[in-house]
């Protein structure tokens, strides 16, 4: 009897231990599966456009190390720069365009621009007062800023008004509507012709510094623009100094500003009057292209009563390299850096080379270059590249409206800016990532969610195949000439 109990326990005891096993054997089969099971999203666009930001099939993070010559290694541990987001510029042609729309177009439009359902833009450019890309309403060149007095002067701004600037503002309006929380950044082209020293013209010359009550009313102009917009429903998070302070034109509004004059304004004038006003709008310098950026910069940058107020710097895509926003941030490392404006022609029609270089330069380099915002020039024009206002004309648009037909085309542009601002959401980090300049191209990011976005562009003539490396699960992907690929997935 005391032998059958013993080999009944043994037996029992030999189950139990065979469940166990068991158990563990399938919680670790269990865990592999979950570790491998890691679905990550592919979103592409070939140079031959026969994929335009499409949805591809879905990879899976994996243990499996191909270890082929090119292999992308992302390190979320690394990171660098906050994202604000990526955008276009609402200017007063963009605005006249989008209201000669029908409501339902323009509704469908606005979800596509600033919507998940769409490419998602979260930042937005306008110009405080006219540019180049000015018009009345009936879509005529219109130049003006919001104090264009009949008198010699109008120090106390008695004559201030933003009511030309109707259609950007009621724009502005219906597309936070669609999407709160818009970033917005203003840029004025000139100063009102009466504050300019010598020719009191929109078009060209400098603020007048021989009278300290051009810098003061000067001052008051933007407190009263923030002011004005906000009275508006529209909230201006920072503004920039002058659009490219080192270029005048007889064609269209400008004005000359340099270094040591826009830091005497900043730090004697707008900063006190922010300050004064409880303005939390930031201030940002320069705003002018990659080429000679360091020079100015630095000069600005001699005084602490101008850096104290200012929180960075804005650049332009036009000359240079973006190798020169990391330059301005080894010297100024606790300065925001923006790529503000850059824009596409009809002076280069082939897509795969437009949409690599704005790839490359702008959505890659920008960013790996410590650009938090990336925007593009004019988010629409019509078919004729305007309406405009004596500057580019043959400038294009993200977006190109046909105002006889009301048809849509996307441009180059907005797909080069989707393959990030779809995926990028605000307030997320730039991570490590392998980039091989030239050929195989990169940067990544973690969302505040957490989720991993990687970008890669395939800038070369010949097709790619590429390992990517995430903590020691892997994916391999083979991506087309002149392409772009964008993978998310959630951690």
């Amino acid at each position: 009897m005391k032998i059958k109990l013993k080999m009944v326990t043994f037996l029992l005891l030999l189950v139990i231990l065979l469940a166990l096993i068991t158990t563990v054997q399938l919680k670790k089969q269990n865990d592999n599966y979950a570790e491998e099971d890691v679905e990550v999203s592919v979103w592409q666009t070939t140079g031959d456009k026969k994929d335009l930001l499409e949805k591809k099939e879905s990879l899976y993070l994996s243990n499996s190390d191909s270890s082929p010559p090119l292999s992308i290694t992302i390190d979320p541990n690394t990171a660098y720069q906050e994202m604000d987001g990526f955008g276009a510029a609402v200017t007063g042609s963009s605005a006249y365009l989008f209201q000669n729309m029908n409501s339902a177009d323009r509704t469908s439009m606005y979800e596509d621009l600033f919507t998940s359902k769409g490419i998602n833009l979260s930042t937005i450019r306008h110009t405080i007062g006219a540019s180049d890309f000015s018009v009345d309403e009936n879509g005529y060149p219109s130049s003006y800023t919001y104090d264009d007095t009949k008198e010699e002067t109008d120090y106390d701004l008695k004559d201030f008004s933003i009511e030309k600037d109707r259609n950007v503002i009621k724009s502005l309006q219906e597309i936070l509507a669609v999407k709160q929380g818009m970033k917005i950044i203003g840029t004025p082209w000139t100063a009102p012709a009466w504050m300019k020293f010598g020719e009191k013209t929109l078009n060209g010359w400098y603020l007048d510094y021989t009278d300290d009550k051009v810098y003061e009313a000067y001052a008051d102009y933007f407190v009263r623009y923030i002011q004005a917009y906000k009275n508006n429903g529209v909230n201006i998070s920072a503004i920039t100094l002058q659009n490219e302070p080192e270029f005048t034109s007889e064609s269209y509004p400008s004005m000359s500003m340099g270094a040591e004059e826009q830091a005497r304004f900043i730090g004697e004038y707008l900063g006190p009057a922010f300050q004064e006003h409880n303005i939390k709008t930031k201030i940002i310098g320069y705003d002018h292209n990659w080429h000679g950026a360091r020079d100015y910069i630095n000069s600005l940058s001699q005084t602490d009563i101008a850096t104290e107020y200012l929180d960075g710097f804005a650049f332009h895509c036009y000359e240079g390299e973006p190798a020169a926003m990391s330059q301005v941030h080894e010297n100024f490392p606790t300065k925001q850096i923006y790529l503000t404006e850059c824009s596409s022609g009809k002076w280069s029609e082939n897509f795969a080379d437009n949409f690599s270089w704005q790839m490359s330069n702008l959505i890659i380099e920008g960013p790996r270059n410590w650009a938090k915002s990336v925007l593009m020039w004019n988010i629409a024009l019509d078919e004729n590249n305007g309406p405009t206002n004596g500057g580019c004309n043959n400038c294009t648009g993200l977006l190109t409206i046909d105002q006889a037909t009301g048809n849509v085309e996307k441009n180059a542009e907005y797909y080069a800016l989707g393959h990030a601002s779809k995926f990028v959401q605000a307030e997320a980090a730039r991570i490590s990532s392998t980039n091989f300049p030239g050929s195989l191209e990169t940067v990544a990011y973690q969302n505040p969610d957490k989720s991993i976005v990687l970008i890669a562009l395939n800038q070369s003539n010949e097709k790619k195949s590429f390992q990517v490396n995430f903590e020691g699960k892997f994916f391999t992907y083979s991506i087309p000439n002149k392409s772009a690929v964008t993978f998310s997935w959630d951690i």
